[in-house]
């Protein structure tokens, strides 16, 4: 089967490391002589990587797979990502699926595409989160401007909403060489921005084989400190961005370096949750809002034009109007740059199921609406601020319209018409 020239397609589901693995296992079946296509063409071998943080992932997976069964009954299906870790049984139920590829088996895929035949019932190669152990370093290549480096997999956290650890096994790192090497490749493919991601990326050195010798007998952990001190000074990298961090794992001295680095963005991504207290005792987090507002204004003291974003989860159980009204002043009291807003969903096997009071569906949407506009607000001010300022903008792609886009070092979206000499070039840009 591998020795003819066959076609595959991609579609990525969720976030950022999903991204980087997918492309990954591209350059796997590519090895192989697989000819990759563009989704919607045809193509003999379909993998979907999931996400199931929402129930509308897990919606949207169902619904591309029913589509591929009705315009290429014959293509071979393989599931793989979060969802296929968590429910491979309700996955393999569904009509046109051969493969569902736990997480311990996702980069084992060329094998199991080598051993399926026409004709095999639904295979499922699963297995408990206990036994999801290694590290598999990933980058996105596709696109020379910016790629999406996983440096980091799984979670000790246990919030009460999340389906993560489940999917994905404990915390474990790839070794500061390992991630020197890859970047020093992505540097010699052309490469100008990385974006450093993880499930908890600021836990980075838990579960690595890079361990420091400090004497025969002692040997302790690297760390994400150590680790952007070790990247930045890779030759040939221009820009790298932290895609998040944890609130409680950003430490002042991560913020102090990225203040002083000329390779690393000024740019934070710190998921919240909630702004009130309360409910970020329910969700289980690790701090409370205190510290978060410590964080956010140390950035600013020492990097004023910095950009930060922010996740935050509406309508988790207990969430009352008084609750939620904390959070939004608490929002609006930052000096933040965007939000990125999650409506909560049950989740199944999680603590927050049996949480009460249930917040009713059309509440939560109203909240999510209404925190929406709040992020747009914040983003025109951060935008605003900025206006008549000259920064440093790497720009990346072109659309169908004849536009072009990139981003300020300071993440603010800059739209022009298309020049193809500015592609993958830093320019200089008046705002």
């Amino acid at each position: 089967m591998m020795n003819n020239k066959r076609t595959v397609a991609f579609h990525t589901l969720g976030c950022k490391l999903n991204f980087s693995e997918t492309s990954t296992l591209s350059r796997m079946l590519e090895t192989e002589g697989f000819e990759k296509k563009s989704f919607d063409d045809s193509a003999d071998v379909y993998v979907i990587n999931t996400c199931s943080v929402t129930d509308s992932a897990d919606k949207e997976c169902r619904q591309i797979i029913r589509r591929i069964q009705r315009n290429a009954p014959e293509s071979l299906v393989v599931v793989t990502g979060c969802y296929a870790q968590l429910k491979p049984k309700e996955i393999a139920a569904i009509p046109g699926v051969d493969l569902v590829l736990g997480a311990a088996e996702k980069f084992n895929i060329v094998k199991h595409i080598a051993a399926w035949s026409q004709g095999d019932s639904t295979k499922i190669c699963s297995c408990d989160t206990e036994d999801i152990e290694g590290f598999n370093a990933s980058f996105s290549a596709h696109d020379r401007t910016r790629t999406f480096l996983k440096v980091q997999d799984g979670c000790d956290y246990n919030c009460s909403y999340c389906t993560i650890p489940m999917a994905r096994g404990k915390s474990r790192s790839d070794s500061i060489n390992n991630v020197i090497k890859n970047a020093e490749e992505l540097a010699a493919k052309g490469v100008k921005e990385i974006v450093l991601t993880g499930v908890n990326l600021g836990d980075f050195g838990k579960g690595n084989d890079g361990v420091h010798t400090l004497s025969s007998i002692q040997q302790r952990e690297e760390n994400f400190y150590e680790l952007i001190q070790a990247l930045d000074e890779v030759e040939g990298i221009e820009r790298y961005r932290i895609s998040s961090i944890e609130p409680n794992l950003l430490t002042n001295d991560i913020i102090a370096f990225v203040a002083k680095s000329k390779k690393f963005m000024p740019h934070f991504h710190i998921p919240l949750q909630s702004g009130s207290n309360h409910i970020l005792k329910l969700m289980r987090r690790r701090y409370m809002r205190e510290l978060y507002a410590d964080r956010v204004a140390y950035i600013k003291q020492l990097i004023p034009h910095c950009s930060i974003g922010v996740d935050v989860i509406v309508g988790f159980p207990g969430e009352t109007d008084e609750c939620f009204e904390d959070t939004f002043n608490f929002l609006h009291s930052l000096d933040i740059s965007y939000l990125h807003v999650f409506t909560y969903s049950e989740r199944a096997n999680t603590l927050a199921l049996d949480f009460k009071p249930i917040v009713p569906k059309n509440i939560r949407h109203e909240r999510n609406k209404i925190l929406r506009n709040l992020s747009y607000m914040k983003s025109q001010y951060f935008t605003e601020q900025h206006q008549n300022q000259t920064r440093k903008v790497l720009f990346e792609t072109s659309d169908k319209n004849g536009m072009m886009e990139g981003y300020t070092d300071n993440y603010i979206r800059i739209t022009t018409p298309y020049r193809q000499e500015w592609v993958n070039e830093i320019i200089d840009w008046k705002i």
